[in-house]
């Protein structure tokens, strides 16, 4: 198996009280910073709910230094980095991934926006409108109403019951009495003391404790200090069961006064109860026909409490609440999941060592922003010996709860993964497979019978260090494996067999209604967006699996396998089902204007993708198209999302569907109507001759230049652009010639691209979720 490529690691606390970690991991391209606040929504007085959320937004509105297009978040947009912040409970996170020429500069701004924020009552006012769309969103989604459902047996006193969220009118912002819990809860919490910033990248230890050191001083000195504990969860239950509506269960468990090291030993359990290998739980569960899914995830855990929930979801509507007696007893499943709580145990430790390596294997594949976030929040690396004690003290209270016998269980712990013991060279190197079919027309039902037959083995591969994904977008089906080198071929080999020749199991799902959540509107239109492209057309209905192999042709391209790797991909790819070859599928070309698409939508708010594909396949043309969208990402942020105030979900950037290029916008907001949405973007579009116009050119095609540079591109995106170069037919050389058109970029000819695209003369598809349509 590959050697660990686990970073050297180095902790240390700054002159002001500052916890720093900074981790050297050689391995990375880019690097990343995750700072951790202890103060969350839970912290706030009773009187201003949402204050912390509130705050963590403000803070993002830029600084006297860094005002307008120099704020972190156009920062690391201009950069092709990636930032977010999240308010939980009791913490509240900050993080950012930047190439490693932009990376101080982008540190800089972080430390410098919680340091010295601006707040003015204009910012306040204008960002709890934000705040209020995204309530108003949060209180319509199915997902959070049954969370609150779920919560409902919780105590009346504890905070978990609280609303949180923040609106416009728990954020009296013009109120004195708000303004100095502001400033209170800013100054009690956002000082050094209480606060864990983590340095990750494959620069030096000690150019990044350079790094940590200049600009984690910018915080007011200050000292740790403990968080005011909540009161019991359940008064005395430690199990609840509920039926939700549409015939699933959950199962929830609340623990309290666990010891420390609690945080192991739940992620161990959750690993392990969501297994869905032979002889274990959900295995027996599924035998039985009392559960088709089971997902175990942790609610809450703070100061020896924690709250898991144990969802589970029958094959069926109204079978999980059909097995409960009218006397309201409990489920069957409960006794035998309480029967494999006892069984762990007394079996863990035969578990831990596999379970160990798989975690060391995730820390050595994961991507800069995932370590520093690691790091930053403390997160378990494996079950330690601490662990293992956390683990039996956590069990005892979870069989506390008293329930019939069940009969003897033979129960197994998994399999050691095959994938992550494989052996191969040791390099650590990274690569991708790609496969692709061309069937006669699209084949959802089949497609999503097969995709989910892949499910387990993808968490093997993940566990393994390799992304799998099957897709299906027009008349393709695409088969991705993305990662280390070793155990690519064997994964692959696993896949195909899957695919090729399926099992009694896996065709009796045919036709089964897909058991997932539904997508917010904007999310679900990206994920409907190649379709509506590619102009799928629905036609013949093929339900034998090797009667559309039979009609499939396919295509395969491989980038960064080793020699050894390479030999053994190709000796699997001999498995592959339907013929080999190109399809001899054309480029989809819209005719000039706008086509209007639209997606059926429950949801009562506006969301609109606008993409407007390049005029051919060049690579000057892309090149062109991708200077576009890297002037344009910030500016149409900050018009749409903060001056404008259209909604939360608000971005651009350039995109690629089955090798064609171009640029993407899109919004979603509770207010504005997809006609009012579609024309603040063309607004837009009229307005970037004026962005190039403004540009200093020679710096921004070096900034573009640097996230196109493979040195600066993490594997997998390298993989991904490659692909797409190759899907749009050209060679080897593309990176080459795409730098070099990026560089050679005029202002002259982005201004005749900025014509092109204001004047939809390769098409503009316009999708929504509406069918409302403004020509």
């Amino acid at each position: 198996m590959p050697a660990s490529r686990l970073p050297a690691i180095e902790h240390f606390t700054l002159a002001n009280g500052l916890r720093v970690v900074v981790c050297h991991a050689p391995r990375l391209k880019r690097a990343a910073a995750s700072l951790r606040v202890a103060a969350g929504s839970h912290d706030v007085p009773l009187a201003w709910p949402g204050l912390a959320h509130f705050l963590e937004h403000l803070f993002f509105l830029g600084t006297e230094r860094y005002a307008d297009d120099q704020k972190l978040m156009t920062f690391v947009q201009r950069n092709g980095g990636q930032l977010n912040a999240s308010t939980r409970e009791r913490t509240t996170d900050f993080f950012f991934e930047l190439p490693l020429a932009a990376f101080g500069e982008g540190l800089d701004r972080l430390c410098e926006m919680l340091a010295h924020p601006r707040m003015t009552l204009e910012d306040q006012l204008r960002e709890r409108e934000v705040l209020h769309a995204e309530f108003i969103a949060w209180s319509r989604d199915a997902k959070a109403r049954e969370q609150i459902r779920l919560l409902d047996p919780i105590c009346a006193n504890h905070p978990l019951k609280a609303f949180h969220a923040g609106n416009r009118f728990s954020l009296p912002v013009p109120r004195q009495a708000f303004q100095q819990a502001l400033r209170d809860f800013y100054q009690r919490f956002y000082q050094a003391g209480q606060m864990t910033l983590c340095l990750t990248g494959p620069q030096s230890l000690a150019e990044l404790k350079a790094l940590a050191s200049n600009h984690g001083g910018y915080f007011i000195a200050g000292e740790a200090f403990r968080q005011i504990e909540p009161p019991r969860l359940l008064q005395s239950e430690t199990v609840v069961q509920s039926v939700d509506k549409s015939g699933g269960m959950n199962l929830l468990f609340a623990c309290e006064h666990l010891p420390d090291a609690a945080d192991e030993s739940v992620t161990f359990l959750c690993h392990h109860l969501n297994s869905a290998h032979p002889g274990g739980l959900v295995a027996l569960l599924r035998a039985r026909g009392l559960v088709e899914t089971l997902k175990a995830e942790v609610l809450y855990q703070f100061a020896g409490q924690l709250l898991i929930n144990i969802e589970m979801v029958s094959g069926h509507d109204s079978a999980i609440a059909s097995k409960l007696a009218p006397t309201g007893e409990s489920h069957p499943a409960i006794a035998l999941i309480l029967d494999w709580f006892r069984f762990l145990r007394s079996s863990w430790p035969a578990a831990r060592a596999d379970y160990n390596l798989l975690q060391q294997r995730r820390l050595d594949t994961c991507g800069a922003l995932d370590l520093a976030q690691h790091f930053a929040r403390k997160a378990p690396q494996g079950l330690s010996e601490s662990g293992g004690k956390a683990l039996i003290a956590l069990l005892e209270q979870l069989t506390a709860h008293s329930e019939s016998a069940v009969e003897k269980v033979d129960w197994k712990l998994p399999e050691p993964n095959p994938f992550l013991t494989s052996q191969g060279e040791n390099s650590g190197a990274e690569g991708a497979i790609y496969l692709r079919w061309t069937l006669p027309a699209p084949q959802p039902a089949l497609w999503q019978m097969l995709e989910q037959s892949l499910h387990a083995l993808a968490e093997d591969a993940k566990q393994a260090g390799v992304n799998l994904a099957f897709t299906a977008y027009g008349n393709d089906w695409q088969l991705k494996l993305v990662g280390l080198n070793a155990p690519l071929p064997m994964i692959l080999d696993h896949a195909l067999a899957l695919l090729s020749t399926p099992n009694d199991a896996v065709l009796s799902r045919y036709g089964q209604l897909d058991q997932q959540p539904a997508l917010i509107p904007i999310r679900q239109l990206l994920k409907s967006l190649p379709d509506h492209y590619l102009n799928s057309v629905p036609g013949e209905i093929i339900q034998d699996v090797q009667a559309l192999w039979a009609s499939a042709r396919w295509m395969s391209f491989a980038t960064g396998l080793s020699e050894q790797t390479e030999q053994a991909t190709n000796a699997a790819l001999g498995l592959t089902p339907g013929r080999q070859g190109q399809s001899g599928q054309q480029a989809i070309v819209l005719q000039p204007g706008k086509h209007w698409r639209s997606e059926a939508s429950d949801s009562s708010e506006s969301a609109v993708l606008l993409f407007c594909p390049t005029s051919s396949l060049s690579v000057a043309d892309e090149a062109a198209w991708r200077m576009l969208a890297h002037l344009a990402s910030g500016p149409f942020y900050q018009r749409l999302r903060v001056e404008l105030q259209l909604g939360y979900a608000v971005f651009s950037g350039f995109r690629q569907i089955a090798g064609q290029s171009g640029l993407l916008f899109g919004v979603q907001s509770p207010s504005a109507s997809v006609q009012a949405l579609v024309q603040h973007i063309t607004d837009f579009i009229a307005q970037v001759p004026e962005l190039i116009g403004s540009a200093d050119l020679p710096q921004q095609q070096q900034a573009l230049a640097a996230q196109l540079d493979s040195a600066g591109m993490e594997s997998a995106s390298e993989a991904e652009m490659l692909w797409q170069a190759h899907l749009a037919g050209h060679g080897a050389d593309y990176p080459k010639r795409l730098l070099a058109a990026v560089m050679d970029q005029q202002k002259t000819a982005l201004l005749n691209a900025a014509d092109q695209l204001e004047e939809a003369s390769a098409g503009w598809l316009i999708l929504s979720n509406s069918s409302s349509r403004r020509h």
